[in-house]
C-alpha cells in the first residue's frame, strides 16, 4: 500500500492537475493492485508553511509510505527516487515549485485491508486482487 501525501500551497493544483498527477503516481506501482495506491492532497496556506523558520508558500512536501514492497538495495533506492522524480516533475519542478520527498517503509505483516491480510507479493491471490481490483478472501488452500 502506498499512500502519497502531498502537502502543496493552495491553488497549485488544479482538480484536473490532482487527478493526473494521482493518475501518474499510481502507474508508477504497475505490478500492484490499483486500488493499493493512496493519494491525498493536502492545501497549506502560505502563512502556514515554514521552510528554514520562513515562510515558504511556493513548497510542496510529499510524503510517501511503503508497505506492499521495499526497496532493499541501494540500486533500487536509486532507480526508484528517479521513478518518482520523473513522474512529479510536470507538477512540480516544470511550474517553479520547491519540493521534496521522502518514504517511509512499514512492515508488510503490519497491515490490513478491510479485514483481510493482504496476500503475499506476487502471489496467486494478489495477481486476483489486481484482477478484480479489490480486496477479498484469501483463496482456499
Amino acid at each position: 500500500m502506498p499512500l502519497w501525501k502531498v502537502y502543496h500551497p493552495a491553488d497549485a493544483f488544479s482538480a484536473d492537475d490532482k487527478r493526473e498527477l494521482s493518475r501518474r503516481i499510481t502507474a508508477l506501482y504497475r505490478n500492484l493492485p490499483k486500488f493499493y495506491v493512496g493519494v491525498v492532497f493536502q492545501e497549506v496556506a502560505a502563512d502556514s508553511f515554514y521552510v528554514g523558520g520562513e515562510p515558504n508558500g511556493n513548497f510542496v512536501r510529499i510524503w510517501i509510505d511503503h508497505i506492499a514492497r521495499t526497496l532493499p538495495t541501494p540500486e533500487m533506492r536509486t532507480w526508484w527516487i528517479g521513478q518518482c522524480d520523473e513522474a512529479l516533475a510536470p507538477f512540480v519542478r516544470d511550474r517553479g515549485l520547491d519540493w521534496e520527498f521522502h518514504i517511509d517503509e512499514t512492515a508488510f505483516d503490519l497491515w490490513s485491508i478491510q479485514g483481510y491480510r493482504p496476500p503475499l507479493p506476487d502471489s496467486e491471490d494478489e495477481k486476483r486482487w489486481r484482477r478484480e481490483n479489490r480486496p477479498s478472501p484469501p483463496t482456499a488452500q
